[in-house]
């Protein structure tokens, strides 16, 4: 009966695509705006809680404007690891003008140009009008500041580092920035002054954690084997300008009154065997960008963002008048939050969930956490990935496949030592990837246990939470498997996703014993984070199948026989997906068996995501359906996936109420739109804005096999018109307006004919 529903949706749908192309045929729909959600402030702001996002993916701006006449930004990178393990900022920067352009009377204009990537700010009337352009360089590693005025000025660069001695944390809720340490040493800044026209300064690890993390979790024999990632990395960064002359170790001055200038920050992380040696190579990586010509940096910045904007694109409005505002929001908030991605999602390391590059400081919070610097973020350094892995599944259908490279390399360069903790832990092959870890791959040392009980296992951690929680390796390979579907990118398929399948897969093959009839017994396990104790979970059971499936999907060349053998087998090997029956329903179950509730997660609805295994177009829906609308935890915010299972569900009212009730949570201390949170984490919460994305993107197109569902749950009063990425490379195009498709354009144009229009 369901196949007969699809053929004829079909039918009908082939019609209206023929319809709205040949209403259209000329080209793309008319797009709303992208200037329309550029972000405008009409005053300055007090301080950092009122800043402003900019980055090139790897370096990264808290930008605001004071009233002082003040320019000031918080500069970050992504690899800007302390000896702790703490992501650091690399400084605050500090343009000061004279006379004064923000005071108060002048007019004043602060705009965020998402199309060109730049923050513009202009103020004052018009015989002393000042301009400001700020960008930090899509392709090479500099923030750049262009200032002309109709008035000459004077201005000033100065740096205002805040590590200036060394100093102890130990504060209870402070040290929540270093989790996993009970305490620690933070070492201070060195301002050095050995280039005569330049300001530099520099942080560098003389000691670190590594050794001792290692040498706590029984894997002291890979330190020869591995190489200390934070040992003498030394990160920082370096300001130049023509226009102004160095009259101290931290300030840059101007000499006389000028109309125009610019300023160059240029950041720097590597393990030199000296901080001279890193003096150095900052100063020749200074001389190389800035060597280039600025016009033609500028021209192609603005051309990477551009492109950008050009891979996908969201922009929904609503008919009915009370919701107009909150659809806005919605279309809005969307592009603004993939716009944080792509400031930070192309460096060294994955995006950090809490927080990102994008912290301040919290000095005027009024809450437990203010008064600390801006360094402090909630659940520190380590990865988790029930929240990291939320941003990088919004990348697929965005086609910003550029930007889930750092999450691929990471887990790739981390194999070994997974591979070795697996060897020493359990004495089999395979590797077992950690729920919450070091960026190197290990345990945060609580979570292992600082003080542990000699009964406790070798390589069995303390945490309870996480004891048994192996989801990240098999939910990594579904996302990478689903990157090779969109992409057909071999090179990454071989060199970074498909060695850590297999071994991934390798675990959990060799892990677990059989039962009596042949089948895995997941025992001990847990389901997530949420039972304790659980007897073969279901996000294991569905998860296995699906990475299963997808290895087995594979084109013949990437795999052996006697692998493709062992994922046959191993299908066979599954115990049945676990459901319960309640008031005389059958409901999925989160394991066969599961005890000590201890969070506010529900396993059973992994069977819809990211698994998939249940939803529109699918075997079973009705017992998908009564397993959310009954679901037990229903917080709507963070990390929470409630939207998203409704989208892949096809209940479009629930779909878009939840979705849109993240878009428009609003901030509360902050003034940039998208700086959600803390929520469970850390502000700006990148799980929270992540979630809404693909949630977003689900209600109108979702993919599974050959076929593509589009408007699987969408609102009929909802006009949209959208460009999002599919499998087998491709794109879909379209436009709905009153209910009715009137653009539609897929490419390649062979793949329209897998489109099954689900409204």
């Amino acid at each position: 009966m369901y196949v007969q529903t699809l053929f004829v949706l079909l039918l009908f749908f082939t019609g209206q695509l023929a319809q709205a192309q040949t209403a259209e045929p000329s080209g793309k729909p008319f797009l709303p705006g992208l200037d329309d959600y550029n972000v405008r402030w009409d005053s300055p702001s007090k301080n950092s809680l009122g800043s402003m996002p900019a980055g090139n993916g790897d370096i990264g701006i808290n930008f605001w404007v004071e009233e002082n006449g003040d320019v000031v930004f918080y500069l970050s990178k992504t690899d800007a690891w302390s000896g702790n393990a703490r992501l650091l900022k690399l400084g605050k920067v500090r343009l000061a003008l004279s006379p004064n352009p923000f005071r108060e009377g002048n007019s004043f204009s602060q705009e965020l140009i998402l199309r060109d990537g730049y923050i513009h700010i202009e103020a004052g009337n018009s015989e002393d009008r000042v301009e400001i352009e700020v960008w930090v360089d899509a392709n090479h590693p500099v923030v750049e500041l262009d200032v002309k005025s109709r008035k000459e000025i004077s201005a000033s660069v100065t740096t205002e580092p805040w590590r200036l001695e060394p100093r102890e944390i130990a504060d209870k809720v402070e040290i929540h920035s270093a989790y996993g340490l009970q305490s620690i040493q933070v070492a201070k800044d060195s301002l050095l002054d050995r280039d005569p026209e330049s300001l530099v300064w520099a942080h560098r690890n003389e000691a670190s954690i590594w050794e001792a993390n290692l040498k706590m979790q029984g894997l002291e024999g890979f330190i020869a084997k591995g190489k200390d990632p934070l040992l003498h990395a030394t990160f920082g960064a370096l300001i130049h300008s023509e226009a102004l002359r160095k009259t101290s170790p931290g300030k840059l001055e101007s000499m006389e009154a000028l109309n125009q200038f610019s300023v160059s920050v240029v950041a720097l992380t590597a393990q030199t065997e000296s901080l001279g040696d890193w003096e150095q190579a900052i100063g020749e990586l200074a001389r190389n960008v800035t060597a280039r010509s600025r016009e033609q940096r500028r021209e192609a910045h603005a051309d990477w963002w551009q492109s950008f904007w050009d891979r996908s694109y969201i922009f929904v409005s609503s008919q009915k008048e009370q919701e107009k505002e909150k659809v806005a929001n919605v279309s809005k908030n969307y592009n603004l939050q993939r716009y944080m991605h792509a400031c930070s999602g192309r460096g060294r390391y994955p995006i950090k969930f809490n927080g990102s590059i994008f912290t301040v400081d919290t000095k005027h919070l009024d809450n437990r956490y203010g008064g600390f610097d801006a360094d402090y973020r909630q659940w520190g350094g380590p990865y988790w990935w029930q929240n990291t892995r939320l941003p990088y599944w919004s990348m697929l259908e965005a086609g910003d496949f550029d930007l889930m490279q750092p999450l691929f390399s990471l887990y790739r360069e981390i194999l070994d030592i997974r591979k070795y903790a697996t060897k020493t832990y359990y004495g089999h092959e395979g590797a077992f990837y950690l729920e919450t870890m070091r960026h190197w791959g290990t345990f945060a040392e609580a979570n292992y246990g600082l003080d542990r009980p000699d009964s406790l296992p070798l390589g069995t951690p303390v945490n309870t939470f996480i004891r048994y929680y192996w989801q990240s390796g098999l939910e990594f390979s579904l996302m990478g498997l689903d990157y090779y579907a969109f992409t057909s990118d071999d090179e990454t398929l071989k060199t970074l996703i498909l060695p850590v399948v297999i071994a991934v897969m390798r675990f959990f093959d060799q892990h677990w014993e059989r039962d009596e009839n042949g089948k895995i017994l997941f025992d001990p396990a847990m389901a997530l984070e949420t039972y304790q104790q659980a007897v073969n979970p279901l996000p294991e059971i569905v998860g296995i199948a699906r990475v299963c499936s997808e290895l087995l999907a594979l084109p013949e060349s990437f795999l052996t026989e006697a692998q493709r053998a062992s994922y046959r087998r191993l299908l066979g090997e599954l115990p049945e997906i676990p459901v319960r029956e309640i008031a005389g329903e059958q409901r999925l179950a989160p394991a066969h068996a599961y005890s000590g509730k201890q969070n506010i997660e529900n396993p059973e609805l992994y069977a819809i995501f990211p698994y998939r295994r249940f939803g529109v177009g699918k075997d079973s829906l009705d017992l998908a359906i009564r397993t959310f609308i009954a679901r037990e935890s229903r917080e709507n915010r963070g990390w929470q996936q409630h939207s998203i299972k409704a989208a892949y569900l096809g209940l479009t009212e629930e779909a878009a109420e939840l979705m849109a009730a993240y878009f428009n949570a609003g901030t509360t201390a902050y003034r940039f739109p998208t700086m959600w949170g803390p929520n469970y984490d850390w502000t700006p919460d990148q799980c929270h804005g992540s979630v809404a994305m693909i949630a977003l993107q689900r209600m109108l197109l979702q993919y599974e096999g050959d076929e593509l569902y589009l408007f699987p749950a969408w609102p009929k009063h909802w006009d949209v018109a959208f460009k999002l990425h599919a499998p087998q490379n491709t794109t879909v195009e379209g436009k709905l307006e009153n209910g009715k498709i009137t653009y539609l354009h897929v490419s390649p144009e062979m793949r329209s004919e897998v489109i099954v229009q689900t409204f």
